[in-house]
């Protein structure tokens, strides 16, 4: 199977948001994809509250899901959005920061809302504190589908190995890994998490990325690392998108799944310990 990924450059506006995916994922469909993979907020990248909570939506209302829904019909694609930012219940008004994967029948196959929240301070003058808008998932996720199952993850997750061995165990052969990582960490450690994960797991890692410099009607504008990457589950990079808008693809071989777990066995080699 051939899988696409996305590199996409978001703003504010989920109206040009959705019109750029959908150009996108008709690109993809025409090369000869069978699973399109988007970025990590794929329907508004923006940091200020008010901003957000203006253009976004429940998830039964919104407009970016039922819209590219119809476009793996359309397309008879599996698609993965990344992430949509969605409007929720909580009772400090926060999001979620939420991933579909949608059959080429439109359907919902799986959700999952992202589980490690970004509070960090990458510098004095870079600091995210995503927890305050967004609330925090708590499920594990891995999807059934006929070509694989596969492990749902987003971004900041990529830090928390314990997911992903959690998600191979469970049967995951491939491992998405959507995002909008920052510059300056994703120049020291995207490329090497990423082939850790794969290595660690066996698995195949697809990472659809945001690019460039974002554009804003509200608030700081943000910066993205882009390098959308595929890797092997052997840990070879087969492909980087480097910082350009667009679309590649690459080939999944299930057989390689199986061939390095053969050969490297680690995921049946846990064993208890004391301490520390």
């Amino acid at each position: 199977m051939k899988v696409a990924l996305l590199q996409l450059n978001a703003s504010d506006d989920p109206a040009a948001n959705l019109r750029q995916t959908e150009a996108r994922i008709a690109e993809a469909a025409a090369l000869g994809a069978g699973f399109v993979l988007t970025p990590e907020v794929t329907n508004c990248i923006s940091q200020d509250r008010a901003h957000q909570s203006s253009v976004l939506q429940l998830e039964p209302d919104d407009l970016t899901l039922a819209a590219l829904r119809a476009a793996a019909v359309r397309h008879d694609v599996w698609l993965s959005l990344g992430s949509l930012a969605v409007k929720t219940d909580d009772r400090h008004g926060r999001f979620a920061n939420r991933s579909f994967l949608i059959d080429p029948k439109g359907r919902i196959v799986a959700r999952y809302d992202k589980i490690h929240m970004f509070d960090v301070a990458v510098s004095e003058t870079e600091t995210y504190r995503e927890s305050a808008g967004y609330r925090p998932g708590h499920s594990a996720v891995v999807a059934e589908t006929p070509f694989a199952n596969i492990g749902l993850s987003i971004c900041y997750d990529l830090r928390f190995a314990y997911l992903y061995r959690a998600l191979a165990q469970a049967g995951a052969q491939i491992l998405l890994v959507p995002s909008a990582f920052s510059p300056v960490t994703g120049a020291a450690h995207w490329e090497p998490l990423l082939r850790a994960r794969a290595i660690e797991t066996g698995c195949y890692v697809f990472a659809a990325a945001q690019t460039g410099t974002h554009a804003t009607t509200a608030g700081k504008p943000r910066k993205t690392y882009g390098h959308s990457m595929a890797v092997s589950p052997w840990g070879e990079v087969l492909l980087d998108m480097e910082t350009d808008e667009g679309v590649a693809l690459v080939d999944f071989d299930p057989n390689e799944v199986a061939q390095s777990r053969k050969r490297i066995a680690a995921l049946s080699h846990d064993r208890p310990f004391e301490g520390p």
